[in-house]
Parts: C-alpha cells; structure tokens; sequence
C-alpha cells in the first residue's frame, strides 16, 4: 500500500521550532518532488512549500520564507520541514504530499497526500 506519514506535529510557543517529518511507504520518493501545505480550521489550504525530487531546486510561500527549510534523505525516503520562529498563524494541519517527477510547484496537483499532523502555535 502506498502511503505518506506525517509526524512531528505538536504545541510550541510562538519562536519555537518544530520539525516535520513525511515517509513513504510501499514507494520510494527517489522519483518524487514534495510538498508541504497546511490548513487552519476554517479556512483554505494553503502550500507552504515543495522540493523536487534530487532536493535541489526549493520553493516557499511567502508566509514562511526565511523562517521555514524544507529538505530530503532519499535514502531514508524521508522528506523534512523545518519550521523555527513560529507564529500563532502557523497554528493548522500539516501534509505532504508527492508528485510522479523531478519539479513541482505548490500549484501542481499530486498523486499521493499524507493524513496529516497537527501544529499549535500558543502561549
């Protein structure tokens, strides 16, 4: 079965860091670009940032450039988000998602989405 599994979800207070962490399952993400979106309740998804399949070639939304570094191990078929200086905005569901490919934009409809793991920004 293939799968993507979020983790590293959780509370922190605002300017704390977090690290997020997607892994496949039954499909290795050599041939795969990555992206990160999120969704706060009651609102609209939103991309927060992607990687193409090498990791060479990086994108971030405007929200969490500077603050946010996504990066891949491809031999451990895991991609990351680093995510420092968080604010209560940042407070939503994060997923990964992958797309058959060398490059992806957050625009890009992909093939496979993970379950999810939530964020709590608060003091």
């Amino acid at each position: 079965q293939l799968q993507l599994v979020e983790s590293g979800g959780g509370t922190v207070q605002p300017g704390g860091s977090l690290r997020l962490s997607c892994v496949a399952s039954g499909f290795t993400l050599d041939y795969y670009a990555i992206g990160w979106f999120r969704q706060a309740p009651g609102k609209e998804r939103e991309g927060v940032s992607c990687i193409s399949s090498s990791g060479g070639s990086t994108s971030y939304s405007a929200s969490v450039k500077g603050r946010f570094t996504i990066s891949r191990d491809n031999a451990k078929n895991t991609v990351y988000l680093q995510m420092n200086s968080l604010k209560v905005e940042d407070t939503a569901v994060y997923y990964c998602a992958a797309k058959m490919g060398a490059l992806v934009t957050l625009l890009d409809e992909y093939d496979y989405w993970g379950q999810g793991t939530p964020v709590t920004v608060s003091s």
